[in-house]
């Protein structure tokens, strides 16, 4: 088989991005003896070094890191000029938390659908915060605030909260008149899978603010799970108001304390910030502002 210099150079790349020819193999949908076999006939067209190879991880060497920044330009080069010929195709792998992804974005993917038919989207919805270069990830939607100085944040919109129970719970509950009545309430917290953070909601009213900082009878790190305890009548819950709509909708919660309003948290579209965005990424991040934008429990 004739060497495909392009060919080896997407897979070096992937490799240091990954970290591991396996990962690499992975993300590109390749035999791993393929990736092997096009970086040894790399190095043997460089005539040097790239990689060094340990039992725990794979990472470039000194020529190899260079190489890497000028092949990574080419690449991205190569992908822009060719997708600049026609419409956005191709496949864009997308990260995001659980409650924009089922309270905004994929109700309104058949809408992208007809307006990008040729773009096929790998979609990750969950609480944890991926790194984006090493999993191969083109961009996410992230909540809070964006401290990775290789991403480039762009704020586009805010996950709004309130507070709720199931009438279940209201129904053999003590009096909620007022925050002053919480700690005499079954609260249920959030914590964050990435950092093990429990998430800590402060209400406003006028001049006044009350900070919810009672120890919780439950916690849990998944978003689905969270609203399926305060559905099934275990307490107070806080939740993005996108996420609490069909619940609050259908009966299955009801609103609590509402004359107070909770914070509300950014969000962010990041992508990493040595990659040019192709126009199949851009597509998609253009939609997705747009739509967050129009949606006034997210804009």
């Amino acid at each position: 088989m004739a060497f495909d210099r392009l060919e080896a150079m997407r897979a070096f790349c992937r490799i240091v991005e990954v970290g591991s020819f396996v990962g690499a193999a992975e993300a590109l949908g390749v035999p791993k003896t393929t990736i092997s076999g096009q970086i040894q006939g790399l190095e043997a067209h460089l005539g040097m070094k790239l990689l060094h190879r340990t039992t725990r991880r794979v990472s470039p060497t000194t020529d190899g890191a260079a190489y890497y920044e000028g092949a990574r330009a080419l690449l991205d080069d190569l992908d822009e000029l060719e997708s600049s010929r026609h419409d956005a195709r191709g496949r864009v792998r997308v990260e995001m938390p659980s409650p924009v992804g089922t309270g905004l974005i994929i109700p309104a993917l058949p809408d992208f659908a007809a307006r990008y038919p040729d773009v096929q989207l790998d979609i990750g919805c969950g609480e944890r915060v991926v790194d984006l270069v090493q999993e191969g990830i083109d961009c996410a939607l992230r909540g809070g605030p964006v401290a990775d100085q290789d991403l480039v944040a762009r704020p586009v919109g805010n996950m709004r909260f309130c507070l709720c129970a199931a009438p279940s719970y209201l129904a053999s509950a003590p009096q909620l008149a007022s925050v002053e009545d919480l700690p005499a309430h079954r609260y249920l917290g959030f914590v964050f899978a990435a950092t093990g953070r429990q998430h800590v909601q402060s209400l406003q009213r006028g001049d006044q603010r009350y900070v919810i900082e009672q120890q919780p009878a439950m916690r849990f790190n998944s978003a689905a799970a969270y609203v399926a305890a305060g559905v099934a009548g275990l307490g107070i819950l806080n939740i993005p108001r996108a996420e609490a709509a069909p619940h609050l909708r259908s009966g299955a919660l009801v609103e609590v304390l509402p004359d107070w309003h909770l914070g509300s948290m950014p969000i962010s579209l990041v992508y990493p910030y040595a990659r040019r965005l192709s126009s199949r990424v851009r597509a998609f991040t253009d939609w997705a502002t747009a739509l967050m934008a129009s949606d006034p429990l997210w804009r």
